[in-house]
């Protein structure tokens, strides 16, 4: 796709769709395979929607947050891994964005914009056995990272460490994923997101220049920097909400061409069934209530977003809320209707070649990854003693 033909600030959704439907002709071979959905990867960096969120003074589509995780919802619908990678392609440069100075932030958006760069990340803050040595004008890592989803393939990297000089201090970086000393392994064979490259990286004595490093303002330093895990939860929201949609439309397909009523059935065809329709009913109705939840939540950060460094603690936390309980009942409804499909399916719809289970196994993968319990406790303290999510890399 030439730089003429790529897509304006008002078709980015159209030409998610017409991708989509790509991805899904080769979806479900693509999840028994496994590896880097090199080819679909390919196809967004020519898309130019790896610049969607970028403002457009700066070579993007300049894309508000709603727009930009449509896109990953309408992915997520076919495809829930590239619809991962690609919401952490704009949750990297969120962080980026967030942490550190315009000296820095904007010429990275600005060679992502026309060199087309994939972000891939490799900041966990639980896993600490990546370590910082520091030298005169630069930074050395050293050690291990898990769940380095998108790290593959891609160019660019934001990487954590720990500092124990500093009392155990996380330093973040943007580094180049080809830098000598990164090793990205290509171990990840999980049950779900098969396609996410989410396995792990070694750092051997990996050089940072102190340009790269993200420290001001840092992390989470201010009510505006602390907005960068309420955009992964709610990355996390429309990507289940996604799949649950999918799981739900290929069913309805299904069930409308193969499925037939049981013999016990008074209806001549399943789709009169009463107790075929009561599920329908159900799934439509928990389906509805999320995606009310995570389109408030979505205009909700737009308005924070925009507020920049005057985004005050208070309104953080209202957000805080609101996405935590989008992203609860994304889950909740999500497996529940990924689960119950094959009641509305029946036995055959069992068969390996669909791979309809991939749903629920994509779901149910990545929810585990934020353990649902401690997101309701956050939700609890503030409905009984109001008192709102203390920012973390995780709410």
């Amino acid at each position: 796709m030439s730089a003429q033909q790529r897509p304006t600030p008002a078709n980015p959704l159209q030409i998610a769709r017409q991708l989509a439907a790509e991805f899904a002709e080769t979806a479900a071979e693509r999840d028994a395979r496994g590896g880097t959905p090199k080819a679909q990867r390919d196809a967004i960096r020519a898309s130019g929607l790896l610049a969607l969120s970028i403002p457009t003074q700066f070579g993007g589509l300049g894309a508000s947050w709603s727009e930009t995780l449509s896109v990953v919802r309408e992915f997520a619908r076919v495809d829930s891994s590239i619809a991962h990678v690609f919401g952490f392609q704009h949750l990297m440069l969120a962080t980026v964005r967030l942490f550190s100075r315009p000296d820095q932030w904007q010429p990275w958006f600005e060679q992502t914009a026309r060199k087309n760069w994939f972000w891939g990340n490799a900041l966990n803050p639980l896993d600490k056995r990546t370590v910082v040595k520091k030298f005169d004008g630069w930074r050395e890592f050293s050690g291990k990272k898990s769940f380095c989803s998108g790290a593959s393939d891609s160019e660019m990297l934001i990487a954590s460490a720990i500092d124990e000089s500093a009392g155990g201090k996380l330093l973040i970086a943007a580094i180049p994923s080809g830098r000598t000393g990164i090793t990205l392994h290509g171990d990840w064979d999980n049950m779900g997101q098969r396609q996410t490259d989410s396995g792990s990286a070694t750092f051997e004595r990996v050089r940072v220049e102190e340009h790269e490093l993200l420290l001001d303002p840092g992390p989470l330093s201010t009510p505006f920097a602390c907005l960068r895990p309420l955009i992964a939860q709610l990355i996390f929201a429309h990507l289940f909400l996604g799949i649950a949609e999918g799981a739900l439309e290929e069913a309805r397909s299904y069930t409308l061409k193969e499925s037939r009523p049981w013999f016990r059935s008074k209806a001549e065809h399943v789709s009169e069934d009463p107790y075929v329709l009561r599920h329908y009913g159900e799934f439509w109705a928990g389906l509805e209530a999320v995606r009310a939840l995570v389109e408030r939540a979505a205009g909700l950060l737009d308005e924070a977003w925009a507020k920049e460094h005057v985004l005050g603690s208070e309104e953080r936390g209202q957000l805080a809320l609101a996405i935590a309980a989008a992203k609860v009942n994304a889950i909740r409804t999500g497996l529940d209707v990924c689960s119950r499909i094959f009641e509305v399916t029946g036995a055959r719809a069992t068969s390996a070649a669909l791979r309809l289970d991939r749903y629920w196994r994509n779901l149910r993968t990545q929810s585990l990854h934020d353990p649902l319990d401690y997101k309701l406790v956050e939700l609890g303290d503030w409905a009984l003693n109001q008192v709102p999510p203390t920012p973390t890399f995780y709410s």
